[in-house]
């Protein structure tokens, strides 16, 4: 039953129930009751009600518009990146930077380095290949042209444990599953960027970086169909990583899709970091052919260089943004690192959460953070806890920064292609979510009245990939109609 027809019901009764009850059971049931479009929406997707756990609450409101299971814990997904963040921003800072440390254990002279370079990382979250092009490039700047000893790589500012890659979905290979490290540099991947080639009917494939042995073998067909889903169609048959590895590249490939990447984990850290810094090193005329090694910096004196990141409030907007996973874990570990006063270590980043929960009032006592970034089967929250946090951060300080690293409904990040010609189109922050049996939205609308809302919607079926239109329909509904005066009571005189 609707919200509109469960009032017809009361308004037959209103005679004789007293009034200040009928208006308190109404209200009560219009909180707890899904529109009928988003119930008829998850029929159709044969998604159960249970399995849906909904928070709806305008910014300037003290009781929620719609709350719908919404304190069973669920696997919020990706949506978890909204505490990360959040928590990141108020307890570290926006403007809290990462930086990166490069020493030499003997004096250079001459433009020569007897003894090896030392690199020491501070989990900067976005060392990206332009930013250690840019460390090497100050690194040339200082007078060095030789390196005669080995790179020495100091991640001891993180105590991670080292993850299985593959035990999340059994795809280490994958971007999305490398863990993180104190020093992380290009999140380890290597882009394989697909391009189109009609005019030889065929599809090429580009790799880079390649910082070590790499077979790479295209087999893959040009057609002309639309694009859709372009990484269904291909398929990565990946053997020998860490090293020697080879990638074997079948399936199909339209011309429609122009070009594309293709992120995969190959090599192992230090492997990694050792190939493209001997490539961008070489590239700038330096010379270098020393091996890689693990190891501390114990020395004294300052850095020959210092790469400082960009700060976290526009760290946050890329983690959000395009939900990236690895940034959101670095994130996690640098607040235990920096707010636990241990090296940094998951354990440390919950610790940091809860406390930073606690200094603000704010109970979660179902809350498991497991990584911080939502790729986690046991993470759990309740959409009106996250709706809460939602609220809370409306009225933070540093809410400019959180709500602007929100993908907007057709314009970027992950809700870039959706509610595209819609009502909706610009009008709202909105952080996604997606897993294997979850879909989720959480984040910030303007309706048609002006009205800002918090909106945290949660699926958890084994039919929730089927479930995007009902989660668009509910996002439509609160724009149309959700803030909208009520229907008049019938007299009660």
């Amino acid at each position: 039953m609707g919200v509109t027809s469960f009032c017809l019901v009361l308004a037959r009764v209103a005679r004789v129930v007293p009034p200040a009850f009928l208006a308190a059971t109404a209200l009560a049931a219009a909180a707890a009751t899904l529109p009928q479009e988003v119930s008829q929406a998850l029929q159709r997707a044969e998604v159960p009600l249970d399995d849906v756990s909904v928070f709806i609450q305008d910014v300037d409101a003290s009781h929620p518009l719609l709350a719908h299971n919404a304190d069973r814990p669920m696997n919020p997904a990706s949506t978890m990146k909204l505490l990360t963040t959040y928590a990141a921003l108020e307890s570290l800072g926006p403007g809290h930077t990462w930086k990166t440390e490069v020493y030499a254990e003997e004096p250079v002279k001459d433009g020569v380095l007897r003894g090896n370079l030392v690199i020491k990382g501070y989990g900067d979250p976005r060392l990206d290949l332009q930013s250690f092009w840019m460390l090497t490039r100050q690194l040339r700047l200082t007078g060095l042209k030789e390196i005669r000893g080995d790179l020495v790589l100091d991640d001891s500012y993180f105590a991670a444990a080292n993850s299985d890659p593959g035990g999340f979905d059994n795809r280490p290979y994958r971007a999305y599953n490398v863990g993180p490290e104190a020093l992380l540099v290009h999140y380890r991947v290597v882009e394989l960027r697909i391009v189109p080639d009609p005019e030889k009917n065929a599809v090429r494939v580009v790799a880079d970086p390649v910082p070590g042995p790499l077979t790479l073998v295209n087999k893959l067909r040009l057609t002309h169909g639309p694009c859709n889903e372009w990484r269904d169609a291909l398929k990565a048959e990946i053997r020998g990583a860490p090293e020697p590895a080879s990638v074997r590249l079948t399936g199909t490939f339209s011309t429609q899709c122009e070009e594309k990447s293709y992120l995969l984990n190959l090599y192992d850290n230090s492997r990694y970091i050792h190939g493209v810094f001997r490539e961008l090193w070489t590239e700038q005329g330096g010379r270098f052919s020393g091996g890689v090694r693990r190891g501390e910096w114990t020395g004294e004196g300052k850095p020959l260089v210092m790469y400082e990141s960009p700060p976290l409030g526009d760290i946050v907007r890329d983690i959000n943004k395009h939900s990236n996973n690895v940034m959101a874990r670095q994130l996690l570990l640098t607040m235990g690192a920096e707010l636990a006063s241990v090296p940094g270590t998951v354990e440390g980043g919950r610790v940091a959460i809860r406390r930073w929960l606690a200094d603000r009032g704010m109970d979660f006592p179902e809350l498991v953070i497991e990584n911080g970034s939502g790729l986690s089967r046991v993470e759990r929250i309740s959409a009106r806890h996250l709706g809460e946090l939602l609220l809370a951060a409306w009225k933070s300080p540093y809410m400019p920064e959180f709500i602007a690293s929100l993908p907007i409904p057709a314009v970027d990040g992950t809700m870039k292609k959706r509610l595209s010609g819609s009502d909706l189109a610009g009008r709202a922050h909105i952080k996604t979510g997606l897993l294997e049996g979850v879909k989720t939205v959480a984040g910030y609308l303007v309706d048609n009245r002006g009205h800002r809302l918090v909106v945290v919607a949660f699926v958890n079926s084994p039919r929730a990939g089927a479930s995007e239109a009902a989660l668009d329909a509910l996002l439509d509904w609160v724009y149309q109609a959700a803030s909208a005066p009520p229907a008049p009571m019938p007299d009660q005189r």
